[in-house]
């Protein structure tokens, strides 16, 4: 899910930490807010599509009903946590198989449950209580509500060290006001690999997902760190996804510390160097400790896979921005990784940062995959699936499948 300046086309867990309750004593409520730029699109022809062939449009419903319920901000959380989770819990089973299908939709469709998020979000963000509600408190519950449903407070491994772990992220569907059907395979591939287990030539390996917004609001107040900080030292394994360019996969080798200013979900674009903590000691870039070599030689699927090398940077001493088919020069610094300036390289950067400063480099491997493009069948313009589209999505699911299982294999041989 890049911006390629860019070359790329455009079409890329931790538990609630149990903030405590604030008091329940009625004080005066802020007024709500209005329905975000995201939300607003909810009311389109082809979400709403979206949402009844899923049998995902009772979801935000079912919230309101649980929100007039509660008396209290306590009774609040505890409704929108259990909502946000089952939402993603039930998402996942859709996808796995388990279940009713709830509607005709391809089972694969990561697109039900980010338009069932949004309707669950606008509820919350304008229901307005009958006891207090101040912008704080719904700003936490909308927290509360984001991460639940998108699996980050769900990452569990067994105990013990007979399996592997591997953590996998994806995204949500971007561009959408370029087309607003879009699907994004890294959130498919999300749903269909979470929990789980592969087989390796050293047993078995389980797999869990998260999924992150395009925001970058909530990068900046670092999301991804939240999320994957408490897990980093506990996996074998992880890879960031998202969607990248048509017919290919990449293995992204270096990622950089730029925000191209590409416009996110909300429409807002950054351009500037990517805000983290400690910025006094921050790379320009970063690289993979993903087994790129073993992963391209591989038959992993019907689409290519490349170890690509190339980022744009501004030399030492230099202005210009120039692009270097080889990786970044001393000194350099970045304008592109890999894998663009967008929130896709953004989280590479981020994660495998995150990697690096838990003196986690040389021990565990990481690092980024774009999947190919997600595209329509031939003609279709209009309608929000086909066979094509569904069977692109299929396809680039096993693959990733396929490279995440090969990643981890090589690594168990390296390190034997």
């Amino acid at each position: 899910m890049t911006s390629l300046r860019v070359r790329i086309g455009v079409v890329g867990m931790a538990l609630l930490t149990g903030l405590a309750a604030p008091t329940t004593t009625a004080t005066a409520a802020d007024p709500a807010p209005a329905p975000t730029v995201e939300e607003r699109r909810l009311d389109g022809a082809a979400p709403q599509e979206i949402l009844r062939r899923s049998g995902f449009a009772d979801a935000a419903p079912e919230l309101t009903t649980a929100l007039d319920r509660a008396r209290s901000y306590a009774q609040a959380r505890r409704a929108v946590v259990r909502e946000g989770t089952e939402l993603w819990r039930r998402a996942v089973d859709r996808a796995q198989g388990r279940g009713p299908a709830g509607g005709d939709l391809s089972r694969d469709d990561d697109r039900p449950l980010y338009w069932a998020r949004l309707g669950m979000t606008r509820e919350l963000r304008t229901w307005q209580p009958d006891f207090g509600l101040d912008d704080q408190q719904r700003a936490r519950l909308l927290d509360a509500l984001e991460r639940t449903s998108r699996g980050q407070t769900a990452v569990h491994y067994p105990h013990g060290d007979k399996t592997k772990r591997i953590l996998v992220t994806g995204f949500d569907p971007f561009t959408l006001d370029r087309d607003i059907r879009i699907s994004n395979p890294s959130g498919a591939v999300a749903l269909a690999l979470d929990g789980t287990v592969i087989e390796t030539a050293s047993g078995p390996a389980r797999i869990e997902t998260a999924v992150f917004p395009v925001r970058w609001r909530d990068f900046t107040e670092g999301t991804v760190e939240r999320a994957l900080r408490p897990h980093l030292p506990k996996v074998d394994l992880f890879t960031t996804v998202s969607q990248g360019r048509v017919g290919r996969f990449d293995i992204e080798r270096t990622n950089g510390a730029w925000r191209g200013g590409f416009g996110d979900n909300e429409n807002i674009g950054r351009r500037e160097t990517v805000p983290v903590a400690d910025p006094a000691t921050q790379p320009q870039w970063t690289s993979t400790t993903l087994p790129y070599a073993e992963i391209v030689a591989a038959d992993t699927g019907r689409f290519p896979v490349y170890d690509n090398t190339s980022v744009t940077e501004i030399p030492a001493g230099g202005t210009e921005a120039v692009v270097r088919p080889d990786g970044p020069t001393p000194g350099s610094t970045a304008r592109a990784g890999g894998g663009g300036d967008y929130l896709s390289n953004e989280i590479a950067y981020r994660a495998t940062l995150l990697r690096d400063r838990l003196g986690l480099h040389e021990e565990l491997p990481g690092g980024h995959v774009h999947t190919p493009v997600l595209r329509f069948g031939s003609g279709n313009t209009t309608e929000i699936t086909d066979p094509e589209f569904v069977r692109n999505r299929l396809d680039i699911i096993g693959q990733v499948r396929s490279i995440v299982t090969v990643a981890i294999s090589a690594t168990e041989r390296t390190r034997d």
